[in-house]
């Protein structure tokens, strides 16, 4: 019996929490790393499900593309495709908190004449800490975006996330071509790649998971 092929799930981009028909909560990610995982894994022949926030980027070819918008959607279309999979790359800038209510119509605070207003906001779920829970042997590849150097607390993400590995990040990986990244890995080596092109960093990532290499310390 043919075995079947080996299965990467990859998130990318960022979530939208919308607040009224108009106006969302979101942030700057560009989806080029997660693009550039998904592409490198088809390449090497892996079937690839890619899960897409709102983003600019062309599907790559050989890509299985499933595109959502809220960290809720997002969490949902993860649970069905990791059930099937080996490996998943968490490499979305998910949305923490969204809206408590989304407003029917246009929020419209000025009309009060306040100079101030306020959003009431409600955690989203933790979507890796979530799928990871049950992963048994399948690997998971968190990320970890900081604005410091961030090593603390990417090493204890990586424990309370169940991840295989953490790729630590800081904010010049937004909107970029390159990127500096640090590879935490569960059994405590540390890898760092510097400024380099995200196709390339994309496969040093991975490495990480694919059955035919052994990653480099």
């Amino acid at each position: 019996m043919k075995r079947a092929r080996f299965h990467v799930v990859v998130t990318a981009g960022p979530t939208r929490e919308w607040l009224d028909p108009v106006r969302y909560l979101s942030n700057a990610s560009s989806g080029r790393m997660g693009f550039a995982i998904a592409a490198e894994a088809a390449r090497r022949g892996m079937a690839v499900t890619l899960i897409a926030g709102p983003v600019g980027l062309a599907t790559p070819a050989g890509v299985t593309r499933v595109d959502v918008e809220s960290a809720r959607e997002m969490l949902a279309a993860l649970r069905a495709a990791f059930g099937r999979a080996d490996a998943l790359f968490m490499a979305a800038a998910v949305a923490d908190w969204r809206p408590a209510r989304r407003r029917a119509g246009k929020w419209r605070a000025k009309d009060g004449g306040s100079a101030r207003a306020s959003i009431e906001l409600v955690r989203n779920p933790d979507l890796v800490a979530t799928v990871a829970r049950s992963k048994g042997a399948r690997k998971v590849v968190a990320f970890a975006l900081e604005t410091g150097s961030g090593l603390r607390r990417a090493r204890a993400k990586l424990r309370a996330k169940n991840a295989d590995f953490v790729v630590l990040n800081d904010a010049t990986v937004l909107n970029s071509e390159r990127a500096t990244v640090t590879i935490l890995s569960v059994d405590g080596s540390v890898r760092r790649l510097e400024r380099r092109a995200k196709r390339a960093v994309a496969h040093s990532l991975v490495d990480l998971v694919d059955p035919r290499r052994v990653p480099r310390a």
